[in-house]
């Protein structure tokens, strides 16, 4: 497992600083947010490392340097601290970190936050859990072997002596803090809290409805902005005449932003802001100014042209990217399997679109922000305003969803540019239409797969081609091809066992931002593999998890060794993460000894499969289908998962819920399409989610695992359209290729 750097004992006033207070103590006015740092005096507060503060009142103060957004980190991070710390749960508070880089990396996204942050946060835990001991130790005048800490107490092994952590806190802050290397960590079997199902920290005022979200955010002082964006990437405002928007009661200015030249980047798009006392006002303000936009290179683009050109491309050679055993020229007709799959545009979706406040003074910038990158906000906003990051303070709300949109802190900028022309709090909310229209996109694809069967129906070779514009097209210009990242994605990544593989891409040039969504090129990349392993089962007359086990071949760790590239694997070193294709098999057996079990396919009915690993994680589903005079229903959906060792199970069983629910309605009704270079939906109505009827009895199998926690975020999206399209064919007879299934069915 990685092992991290020793923890640093830093200053009273930088943990103050991080925890954001002000004057002298954890101060709630800094944010005005309830579930922000209590109040804490500060002669009666220890900090005993970054991430851990305890109160004489023996209340323990853990840190949260994540966002949350719904996926339980707020509390999956705190049970980790926790649990190494020997903390009573009911004693602790939740403090949401500010936006700094002594935390180390604040980027929510990529199904990361347990899986990079776990042995860290053991060692805090530990460290904080080390000096508390020692601090009794020393008060008792015993070795610090005759003690142990347990639920917020510290206890003397030969008698009942015992000191709540409050009592020590104090004392244990002034000694040294060890080294990384001298701490004892737990064994798995000595968990209290890791591994157990905690309700979320956030619940009760979720349900209550005093949770704080972005557009909760309420300044003394502030305005509203809305903008008109350039409804295509490129243009600009020609003209524009603002005269009756400003006669639209509560407008008080209207205001032209620049639009940034070169690579979108993480830049606003420029247009016109409408500032107003209220939201209503400086959204009915928008709606009544008359703009004319200039011409923009990406004028022409249309959605459905370029798709059939995206399909086109791949049935031809492109660039090698992955090659096993020898280029085949041989593709015999009767033993030759070939399809094509596309994808169109998608976007995010989230509950709640972007919203940011900002107020810049003389001293600075300070921000609220629902954002999953409250670094890359710092250091963006800075940029913008000409600050050192330093003076720009990230405040990080609730996120009402993410899905990686709001890891793109254009919002932000936004917001703290039009406040430092105001010289007032501003906040930008973006409307459902901006969220849809002007957002970062899911890239549209295309891929093509041809496999030749040899006699014994085995898999001999297998050909594969990938399109789609890169989202490296956003951070600089003139990409043509995807990045090796993006194909490690679910197309280099798949260990077959086949003899012969080759795997190419080819250019896409891109017309609009793209940008990563839950699960990323994954979406497309399990889709065509998966489809394609079912097409082959058919042909070969298997079933399809026996086609699966064949192709993959024996357990094994898999390498990628000598095949022409070298596997990015999340991020992961292969010796902590390893691609292993025992955990495959394992979960082959998981899921068709569940379906063993499960309802029967009846008349116009048909089961369906598709398994994916993804950030380092496994996950199989299998899907009931039934479909009548052309109406699809998705009737049960069961996912099992292995994502390691997971931290809180009711929340691995949540997210995986939540991504059925996301991918099928990515599968049945997700698509942006383009005309005249615009995105053509703009609302629920034409870019719709998944309702209530629509949705299936769905059942997670969390599978037991030793193996190193994993992500879990994102891994139970990429096997569902696979698997709903596999099961519309063993209903119907009929092969669904291009998503989404509501231009093929009634869904």
């Amino acid at each position: 497992m990685t092992t991290f750097t020793a923890v640093e004992n830093i200053s009273r006033r930088d943990v103050l600083k991080l925890f954001g207070a002000t004057g002298g103590g954890l101060a709630l006015g800094a944010t005005g947010l309830a579930w922000s740092p209590m109040a804490l005096a500060q002669d009666k507060t220890a900090i005993l490392n970054l991430f851990i503060a305890i109160g004489e009142d023996n209340k323990v103060y853990l840190t949260c340097h994540r966002s949350e957004m719904g996926q339980g980190i707020r509390t999956g991070i705190p049970q980790v601290l926790a649990d190494e710390l020997e903390a009573d749960w009911d004693n602790i508070v939740v403090i949401q970190g500010l936006a700094d880089k002594r935390y180390g990396s604040q980027n929510t996204d990529g199904s990361r936050s347990i899986r990079k942050h776990f042995t860290r946060m053991r060692q805090m835990g530990s460290t904080a859990r080390t000096m508390l001991e020692q601090a009794a130790a020393n008060k008792w005048k015993v070795s610090v072997d005759d003690v142990f800490a347990k639920a917020s107490y510290v206890h003397h092994k030969h008698s009942d002596k015992k000191l709540s952590f409050g009592e020590l806190a104090v004392e244990a802050s002034k000694l040294p803090t060890p080294k990384v290397e001298s701490l004892t960590l737990k064994s798995a079997n000595e968990f209290n809290l890791i591994g157990k199902s905690k309700t979320i920290v956030d619940m009760q005022s979720m349900l209550d409805g005093k949770a704080k979200y972005g557009y909760d955010i309420n300044i003394d002082g502030m305005v509203y902005a809305s903008i008109a964006r350039p409804p295509v990437l490129g243009s600009d405002v020609a003209s524009f005449d603002d005269t009756n928007a400003r006669k639209v009661a509560g407008v008080i200015e209207v205001i032209k932003l620049d639009v940034p030249k070169g690579a979108p980047l993480f830049q606003p798009l420029g247009g016109i802001a409408v500032i107003a006392t209220n939201t209503w006002s400086a959204e009915q303000g928008r709606k009544a100014l008359n703009v004319t936009w200039t011409d923009s290179v990406n004028d022409s683009h249309d959605s459905d042209q370029y798709l059939s050109e995206l399909v086109g491309k791949v049935q031809q050679s492109g660039k090698v990217i992955r090659q096993l055993g020898n280029p085949v020229t041989d593709w015999p007709k009767d033993t030759t399997v070939n399809a094509t799959y596309t994808v169109p545009y998608l976007t995010h979706a989230m509950m709640e679109p972007p919203v940011a406040t900002a107020h810049v003074t003389s001293e600075g910038c300070e921000l609220w922000a629902s954002s999953q990158t409250p670094q890359s906000t710092q250091q963006n906003v800075a940029g913008a305003l000409g600050l050192t990051e330093d003076k720009v303070k990230v405040n990080v709300t609730l996120l009402g969803g993410g899905f990686g949109r709001k890891s793109k802190p254009d919002y932000s900028v936004e917001a703290a540019v039009l406040s430092k022309k105001l010289n007032k709090p501003v906040k930008v909310s973006w409307t459902r239409e901006d969220e849809i229209q002007n957002g970062y996109y899911h890239a549209i694809s295309a891929q093509f797969y041809q496999a030749k069967l040899a006699d014994n129906n085995q898999v001999e070779a297998l050909l594969a081609r990938t399109g789609f514009p890169s989202i490296s097209s956003t951070f600089a210009e003139g990409v043509e091809y995807p990045s090796d990242g993006e194909l490690d994605l679910g197309f280099s990544d798949v260990p077959l066992a086949v003899e012969n593989i080759q795997l190419e891409a080819v250019k896409a040039k891109a017309h609009t931002r793209i940008g990563w969504m839950r699960s990323v090129c994954n979406i497309q990349h399990a889709f065509g593999i998966g489809s394609f392993v079912d097409e082959l089962a058919v042909k070969a007359g298997k079933p399809c998890l026996q086609m699966w086990r064949e192709m993959l071949g024996k357990p094994r760790l898999e390498t990628f060794t000598d095949q022409g590239f070298k596997y990015g694997n999340y991020g992961e070193e292969l010796a902590d993460h390893p691609v292993d294709v025992g955990r495959y098999h394992h979960l082959l057996d998981v899921i068709e000894a569940k379906m063993a079990n499960a309802p029967k396919a009846g008349k116009n009915q048909g089961w369906g499969f598709a398994i994916h690993r993804s950030f380092v994680s496994y996950v199989a589903v299998a899907t009931l289908v039934e479909v009548t005079d052309g109406q699809l229903k998705v009737i049960k959906s069961i996912a099992a998962i292995d994502a390691g060792l997971v931290v809180n199970p009711d929340r691995v069983i949540s997210q995986t819920e939540g991504a059925i629910i996301f991918g099928l309605s990515l599968a049945m009704m997700g698509e942006i399409s383009y005309k005249n270079g615009q995105v053509q939906q703009s609302n629920f109505h034409d870019y719709p989610l998944l309702r209530l009827p629509q949705c299936p009895d769905i059942e997670v199998i969390v599978v037991e695992s030793k193996a190193n926690p994993a992500g879990v975020g994102e891994p139970g999206v990429p096997p569902v359209a696979p698997s709903l399209t596999n099961a519309i064919f063993a209903a119907t007879g009929k092969r669904y290729r291009d998503l989404p299934l509501n231009k093929h069915l009634k869904v």
